[in-house]
């Protein structure tokens, strides 16, 4: 059965209406993440970095301690921005309010493209070759998600609810019916980092837990792209039924299983050969 997919312009205003709440009830990304980052992105003081979907600024904050000489974070929903704006007092950000296809920034003028948990609301092609463009020679993209999800251990909660989605329209990161989670389908990633001229790393994923309360699963599943996007009364129901369950089978414990998808990659960097013409270094010929 064909899962019906929400459009990818959805993406810029469904995580807007409670920006406190979708900052509070996200879980943060593992240490893991940020040590990679440094080991194989160029993350560390004194480098320029673009951010794509800053949201509220779960990876930003993350970004901005590693002491970047500017940060320009791209939101283009303008309730994202304002919080984004409110909670950092960093001279280095830059809070750009507007769709990652319509920034203009100079071309390579970055060290470092990030996006944290948004990057299948672009697509994916043009995205990337953009990026391409932006990147310095030498400069690297990096690409991850949380993934609420991992096909390799039960998940008794997910089995209990899923009932409750049946005909609902689904994320892009979703993936479909019969086919891997956006962040775990790593063929198509790679192959997509290649096409636009990159020279990806092996990709890491990073499996962990993630415990709530019902609490928390109501806060939790309220930021969902997918529950954002139905009537007031329908969205309301779905909660109730979830916090019910997380209550009634669950004894207010729930574990959900978390992995975090990282894909790296560098722009190749010109290097001048012995004949004095340029070369690329790490592509074949």
């Amino acid at each position: 059965m064909t899962v019906p997919t929400l459009d990818r312009v959805f993406g810029r205003v469904a995580f807007g209406a409670e920006p406190s709440n979708y900052h509070a009830a996200r879980p943060r990304y593992p240490e893991e993440t940020w040590q990679l980052l440094r080991e194989r992105s160029n993350l560390g003081p004194g480098i320029d970095i673009l951010e794509i979907g800053a949201g509220t600024g779960l990876a930003t904050a993350e970004l901005l301690a590693h002491k970047p000489r500017r940060l320009a974070a791209v939101e283009p929903d303008m309730r994202l921005a304002d919080f984004l704006r409110t909670s950092f007092a960093d001279d280095c950000l830059q809070v750009l309010a507007l769709p990652f296809e319509d920034a203009n920034p100079e071309p390579a003028s970055f060290d470092l493209v990030a996006s944290a948990t948004a990057f299948h609301w672009l697509e994916a092609t043009p995205a990337l070759r953009r990026i391409h463009e932006l990147l310095r020679p030498g400069g690297a993209v990096a690409l991850w998600w949380n993934v609420f999800g991992d096909v390799s251990r039960p998940d008794p909660f997910h089995d209990a609810t899923k009932h409750l989605f049946v005909g609902h329209r689904a994320s892009p990161s979703a993936g479909g019916a019969d086919s891997s989670p956006y962040a775990l389908d790593t063929d198509a990633r790679i192959e997509e980092m290649t096409d636009a001229g990159f020279v990806p790393d092996p990709p890491e994923f990073i499996r962990w837990t993630l415990r709530l309360d019902a609490s928390g699963v109501r806060s939790l599943y309220a930021t969902y792209s997918n529950i954002s996007a139905l009537a007031p009364t329908e969205r309301a129901h779905l909660l109730d039924a979830l916090t019910e369950i997380a209550i009634g089978q669950f004894a207010g414990r729930v574990d959900r299983n978390m992995t975090t998808a990282i894909y790296t990659a560098r722009r190749a960097q010109l290097q001048p050969s012995a004949a004095g013409l340029g070369r690329i270094s790490g592509l074949k010929r």
